[in-house]
Formats: structure tokens, sequence, C-alpha cells
């Protein structure tokens, strides 16, 4: 039987394990961490009985991602599905509410509420189109081009100076400042025009979910469908010279999937000096400063809405929103940050003690910054949320140069595993119609500095094994292994 080592436990690593144990490999997994999921993991960091997830946290590409819907992990996790995907809190006890039911979002937009409807109706009613084109290699034609033509031109009108005019209130401004603020990257950009687009549509289409006690719940469930196909995992290994490392023999179809920064490949003894240029010339973006807060109740927002929801992006107008993304993108932090919180208690109680409550919340810095985003974050939260410092029992600060030794994978701190560029978008790591694939036997890229890129879809880790298989002279189909 020909073998599969995956190096990386990440939901891209135990996508591609899945696969090739499903497909009839021998396959284990080796995790550098004690635990398996890489940054899609959950761990009391603060005080005993407080759940936090250590990266990930809320997950709309898991209804939506061709791999999870084919593995079936819908069914698999036990789910929060709240009717709010995401809130934005202004002065004055105002806020932008996105609700799952877009007509609801639109009616508390005042005089934006048909630009909000003639931008995200169409979208979200072709999730499907979008996700095809957004979640593989840009070297393609896509499933829907209808779709995606109409998806680009939505892209060029919110990625550009132009999307200042299409908004007139702050709450619809505010709203999608939020969202397209999630890569840490230049505002207003064609990128986080892009990615941000996305995650608004699946926001008004199945929802943004998280799993009822944690993010571990995805990696537990890939891993208990690999053993079930006779895969094995290891914890505690960390790689760092492929050299070294036993893997088999790739003239008898052994494979080797790198679920990690693509730089590792640069130790294997037969890397082509071309393919090794190409690697070194990848490179990482900022990153994110993280703190986890362990609350003695729920925060006091002022405006109630964005009590229920889940995900909140707290920044202020939109103005101050791109300030604060561009300061980045220029090496500094702002002293008003846009802030990406997260507070899953409100709709899961198994997630802090009765009566207590859990908060996640990151700003973006410099890669490489040893910033401790504590105070900033509080300030901010403390604006929206007076008597937020007074609930404050246990912090647990995860600056941008601890997240290396979490996930290996988060170079300098960059949590998208790369520079968030449209030039990247396309080469990713390296300009290939085929990136997954490299020129040494049998190894191949599984992580998300290959496409899609970044996010919990597990799709980089089903192309490598897809590619590996097709060169193995076995093309699968995602039917073929689930259905």
């Amino acid at each position: 039987m020909a073998r599969a080592t995956i190096i990386g436990s990440g939901p891209n690593g135990l996508s591609a394990g899945v696969s090739l144990a499903r497909a009839g490999y021998e396959v284990r997994v080796l995790e550098a961490a004690d635990a398996i999921g890489g940054s899609t993991r959950t761990a009391a960091s603060t005080l005993s009985g407080f759940r936090h997830d250590v990266g990930s946290a809320v997950h709309p590409n898991a209804f939506a991602a061709p791999f999870f819907r084919a593995f079936g992990l819908p069914e698999r996790v036990d789910w929060v599905l709240p009717e709010i995907s995401y809130a934005h809190p202004l002065d004055d006890g105002r806020a932008g509410i996105a609700w799952r039911d877009i007509e609801r979002t639109a009616a508390g937009l005042g005089a934006d509420a048909e630009r909000w409807l003639a931008l995200l109706r169409p979208l979200s009613a072709r999730i499907d189109g979008i996700v095809d084109f957004t979640g593989n290699q840009m070297l393609r034609v896509p499933a829907v081009p209808v779709t995606a033509a109409r998806f680009a031109l939505r892209m060029l009108e919110q990625g550009t100076a132009f999307s200042r005019a299409v908004w007139r209130t702050d709450e619809a401004a505010g709203l999608l400042a939020g969202v397209l603020a999630h890569p840490p990257t230049r505002q207003p950009s064609l990128p986080a025009a892009a990615a941000g687009l996305l995650l608004a549509a699946q926001g008004h289409a199945a929802g943004w979910m998280y799993p009822r006690g944690g993010a571990q719940a995805i990696p537990d469930a890939l891993v208990a469908d690999l053993q079930a196909h006779g895969g094995s995992v290891e914890t505690g290994v960390h790689v760092r010279d492929l050299g070294v490392l036993d893997w088999g023999d790739p003239r008898r179809g052994d494979l080797l999937m790198l679920n990690t920064s693509p730089f590792l490949a640069l130790t294997h003894p037969d890397i082509p000096a071309g393919y090794a240029r190409a690697l070194r010339s990848y490179r990482y973006g900022p990153a994110a400063a993280k703190v986890d807060f362990a609350l003695d109740g729920p925060i006091p927002w002022t405006n109630p809405d964005v009590a229920s929801s889940p995900t909140v992006h707290i920044g202020g107008t939109r103005d101050e929103v791109w300030a604060s993304e561009n300061a980045v993108a220029r090496g500094r932090v702002s002293e008003r940050p846009y802030v990406l919180a997260v507070q899953p208690s409100v709709h899961d109680d198994s997630r802090a003690p009765a009566g207590k409550a859990v908060l996640w919340a990151y700003i973006h810095v410099p890669n490489g910054s040893d910033l401790d985003p504590t105070e900033l974050i509080c300030r901010q939260v403390e604006r929206f949320a007076p008597g937020f410092r007074d609930l404050i029992l246990a912090t647990n600060v995860v600056r941008a140069t601890d997240r290396e030794a979490i996930n290996p994978s988060d170079v300098g701190g960059d949590i998208l595993a790369g520079k968030f560029t449209l030039p990247r978008a396309i080469r990713r790591p390296v300009l290939s119609t085929r990136p997954w694939r490299t020129p040494m036997p049998g190894v191949y890229l599984a992580s998300a500095a290959t496409p899609p890129g970044p996010g919990v879809n597990a799709m980089a880790g089903w192309h490598a094994a897809r590619t590996a298989l097709a060169d193995a002279g076995r093309p699968v189909h995602l039917g073929d292994l689930f259905g």
C-alpha cells in the first residue's frame, strides 16, 4: 500500500489526509504542537471553565466550501447558527446589523436599504458560483462565468475609491467596511473587496456559523474520519528539515503533503534552483495580535442588537476603519484600531461558567510586531460598551511574535499564510496552473499558501490531494470519495 505523510494537522492537512485515506493510502499526519488542528483549536487559555478558540472562531465556509459539504461537516458538528451574522457598533448607540435575513438588514439601513439589497441579494442568491470562483486557482475558467463577472464588477465598485460615493449612511458604510477589513491589507482595495464581499454574501446565504464548544470540533471530526479509514496522527513532531524525514519512496507512489509554510519545501535536498528562487520570493504580510478575555458577565454593549451578535467589528466609521488598516499597511498601529471580536458565549453556554462570558479579539499589526494589544482593544470595546473593563477576570495575550510557536505556518504572526495582494492571489506561492504540485516527485503543497488561500475551507488540502491522485493516474472527484 502506498503511504502518504502529511505535515500539519490544520483543516487543509486533514482534508488531504482524509481524501488520500479514502483513496486507499496509508496516511500518517505529523503535527508540531501537542494538539491537533493547527490554528483551528480550542483551549482553556485563561481560567478553568473558559474555552477560547486559539485561531479561527466563526466559520462562514463550513456550509459553503465544496469539500466540507461533500464530507458532511454540517451534519458531523453541532453548530450554532445565529440570526445575526455580524454587527458594527457606532457612537451614540447606533449600529449596522447584518441579519441573515437580508430584508431585515436593509430595513435598518435607512437611505441605503435598496443599495444594500442591490449589492448583496444577487451575490447571496448565487453563493455557489461565487465560492467556485473564489475557492480555486485563479488561472482557470470559472464554472459560472456570469456570476464570476458580476462578482468582479462588485469588487471594482467596492474595492476602489468609488465606494465612497455609494453609501449615504454611517450604518451601511461601516457595516461593509468592517467585513471588508477582515484581511489585513490596504483599504479600499480589490483583494479586500473580494474577501469581504464573499463573507458578506455568506452572511445572507447560510449565515456565519460556529461550532458549539469551540472550533476544535472541526479538526476532531476530520481526524475521526481519517482514523476510521486507517490513518493516524502523531503530535509533538516538529519537522524542520525534509532532508532527514523518512516519508517513503516516491517511486512506489508514496506522497508528502506540506500543510506548512512553503519555505519548508526549501529544505528538500532535490529542490530545483529555479523553484527555490520562486519560493524565496514569497512574502508574508501584516499579522494579528490577539487577546482572550475571561469575563464576569456579558459585554454591556450600548446597542442591544450588538449584544446578540457573535461577531462584532469594532472600529467606528468607515473612515476610521480605513485609517486603521492603512496605518498597518504603512507599518504602524492606529490609536483607534479596527478590532475583530467574537463573543461566542452569547449563544453557546458551554464556553464559560454560568453567568460568565468569553471574548476573542484581535487587531492587525505589522509582521513580527511584539505589541501587546490589550489596552488598545479594551479602549475600543469600552467605547461602545461602557463598563467592559470592570468585567475582566483574566486575559491571555498572543502577540504576533508568539504565533509561530502556536502554529509554525503563521510566519511573523501572519494568520493568512501570505501577503494579501492581487498579485499574490495569482502567484500563491508560484505562478502555475497547478500550484499545489512541486517539481520534487511526490511532494505537494497543501496549505493556505496555495489557492484558494486563507479561511477554514479545507480546499487547499483537497486540491493538493486531487492533484496528487491525478498525477498517479487516479483522477477523482469529491463525489467519488464521499458519494
